[in-house]
């Protein structure tokens, strides 16, 4: 499933396709804002941003490389960040480095630019600049390490995929209660499911899974896959297959119970 790579512009607010400048290989900044405040979850937001684009690419024949810049980080954001990419099943970064040694770490000019609504604005920035918006647990005193720390933190994944990357996002129990019991209750339907005889996806389902994908719509692609849990009309084994290839973008680990029971 070939799909062609849109992102929102943060300058002109309408969405692009991505160029890179080699062919094949897709050269990515994620910069990470320094925050005073341990409880906010921007920094692996935006990694969690560059992961998706690692996996969508990687899925279209293009290699993606990104380096994780962040100027002044405080200690407790770095255990964080380091947390997220431990726990989210994010990529780590081919490299890290300060802002401005950001393209000499990866050898050439950057195509895209994944920042924060508030470093997104830098007209030095000859790639493609990717707004990514302010996220924090909602819930008093609690920090992003602690948050990570739970039993499953594949739910603040989820509950982050959930929303418009753009967008601000405040996580509050109720979305995170709601992410835990539906990475479980998807873990058991996809172990159900393959059990199943194996069927094609449907290609009017696998048409809007790539589109959604390819706009990184993480919400939309969500949305589909809720649908199409419900729908009676298609086979147990043609929803086996359309989860476990949107998990390969979302890396929820739905098979992870599949000979469990």
């Amino acid at each position: 499933m070939e799909s062609v790579l849109r992102l929102l512009d943060a300058h002109t607010r309408s969405y692009v396709e991505v160029r890179p400048a080699r062919a094949g290989l897709l050269l990515v900044c994620a910069q990470v804002p320094a925050l005073a405040e341990v409880a906010d979850l921007t920094g692996p937001r935006v990694l969690l941003l560059a992961d998706l684009l690692v996996r969508v690419a990687e899925l279209g024949n293009l290699q993606v490389f990104y380096v994780l810049t962040s100027d002044g980080q405080p200690d407790g954001q770095q255990l964080a960040l380091e947390r997220a990419i431990e726990t989210l099943g994010i990529h780590p970064p081919a490299a890290r480095a300060s802002s401005a040694e950001a393209q000499a770490a990866l050898g050439g000019p950057i195509d895209v630019y994944l920042a924060s609504h508030g470093a997104a604005g830098d007209d030095r920035q000859s790639g493609l600049v990717v707004p990514v918006g302010a996220a924090r647990p909602h819930r008093d005193g609690e920090t992003a390490a602690a948050l990570l720390a739970e039993d499953e933190p594949l739910a603040v994944r989820l509950a982050l995929l959930s929303l418009p990357y753009h967008q601000r996002a405040d996580l509050t129990e109720e979305m995170l209660a709601e992410a835990r019991a539906t990475v479980g209750h998807w873990r058991l339907r996809v172990a159900e499911w393959a059990k199943s005889p194996s069927r094609p996806i449907p290609a009017q389902i696998a048409d809007a899974v790539q589109s959604a994908f390819g706009d990184l719509d993480t919400v939309s692609a969500l949305a589909l896959l809720r649908s199409l849990e419900a729908d009676p009309d298609v086979p147990a084994g043609a929803k086996f297959e359309t989860f476990v290839y949107a998990d390969r973008i979302l890396a929820l680990d739905l098979p992870r119970d599949i000979g469990r029971a």
